[in-house]
């Protein structure tokens, strides 16, 4: 008998720690400059996208690591139980 986390909580707590990150680093990165490759400058909106679609799959990656990690520690601690089913008829 073993508890086993829930991979569906794991992940979307990953990507919505992904889309935060995202978000401080667009603020965090202050004015529009322009790209010093290409010479276009992209708007606050369009680093912040660009930012989540990379923090989204990393959390997402993350997530999953995390959860699998800790099902591997429940294995550990899982156990044997033993029941027996009855069936009262009235």
């Amino acid at each position: 008998m073993r508890r086993a986390p829930k991979y569906g909580v794991f992940l979307t707590v990953g990507a919505m720690l992904g889309v935060l990150v995202a978000l401080i680093l667009t603020f965090a990165t202050g004015e529009e400059s322009p790209s010093p490759a290409t010479g276009v400058t992209y708007s606050s909106i369009q680093v912040f996208g660009f930012l989540a679609l990379i923090g989204i799959a990393i959390g997402l990656a993350l997530g999953g690591v995390v959860a699998l990690l800790f099902d591997r520690a429940s294995r550990r601690r899982a156990r044997t139980v033993s029941l027996d089913h009855e069936s009262v008829i009235d």
